[in-house]
């Protein structure tokens, strides 16, 4: 079975930044893509960013391009994302999903809040 704790959520003002991470557990941890996912108070839950897991090749939503930047470190089984320039509009809990070619895996979410 495989778990995705999140964490590195919290409370910034407008401009500032930070860096959540997402770590696997479980033996067997093979996904073919690790995204972020974010959903905010009134709209549907919309993909942020995704990584492939072997490649490392990345895509972004357009409103969060040359701001938010994904990596991972496939030893420590590990998706982060590095969040600058925060708005108030990237206010949300945001999740983190594993892709696989036997289900998708999902983290329980954490609370990002950006202040103006």
């Amino acid at each position: 079975q495989v778990q995705l704790v999140e964490s590195g959520g919290g409370s910034v003002q407008a401009g500032g930044s930070l860096r959540l991470s997402c770590a696997a557990s479980g033996r067997t941890f093979n996904p073919f893509a690790m995204d972020w996912h974010r959903l905010a108070p009134g709209k549907d839950r919309d993909l942020v960013a995704r990584i492939m897991w072997i490649t490392g090749n990345t895509n972004y939503t357009k409103s969060v391009e040359g701001r938010f930047t994904i990596s991972r470190d496939r030893a420590k089984k590990t998706v982060y994302l590095r969040m600058d320039s925060l708005q108030p509009g990237d206010t949300a809990i945001y999740y983190c999903r594993a892709g696989s070619a036997v289900r998708d895996y999902w983290g329980q979410g954490t609370q990002v809040t950006v202040s103006s």
